[in-house]
C-alpha cells in the first residue's frame, strides 16, 4: 500500500488505510497491555492480508472491510478489552470469492 508522493490511492485503498488507523486509534483508549496486543494483532492481520489477498478480488476486499468495521465498532466499546484474533478460516475465504 505504500504510495509514492505522485501516486493516487484508490477508494478501496483509502478505506483500508482508514480502517487501519481506526483500529490503532481505538487501541489507544485501552490499557497498555491490551493496547500492545491489539496493535500487534491488527498490524499482523493487515500485513498478512496485503500479501495474501489478490488486489483484484474486490468482493473479498469489501467483505474484509465490512468485517473489519464491525470488529472496530466492537473494539470501541468500553466493555471490550482486547481482540482474540482476526483470522478468517479458509472456507470463509472461498465463500467470499464465489
Amino acid at each position: 500500500m505504500g504510495a509514492s508522493k505522485g501516486q493516487k490511492l484508490s477508494g478501496l485503498q483509502k478505506q483500508v488505510l482508514s480502517l487501519y488507523r481506526g483500529f490503532l486509534r481505538a487501541a489507544r483508549s485501552k490499557p497498555t497491555e491490551d493496547r500492545c496486543q491489539i496493535e500487534s494483532i491488527v498490524t499482523a492481520e493487515f500485513r498478512r492480508n496485503s500479501k495474501q489477498v489478490d488486489r483484484k478480488n474486490f468482493l473479498y476486499i469489501e467483505y474484509l472491510l465490512r468485517r473489519g468495521k464491525k470488529q472496530l465498532d466492537q473494539l470501541k466499546s468500553p466493555d471490550t478489552m482486547g481482540l482474540s484474533s482476526l483470522n478468517v478460516s479458509s472456507s470463509q475465504k472461498q465463500n467470499a470469492k464465489t
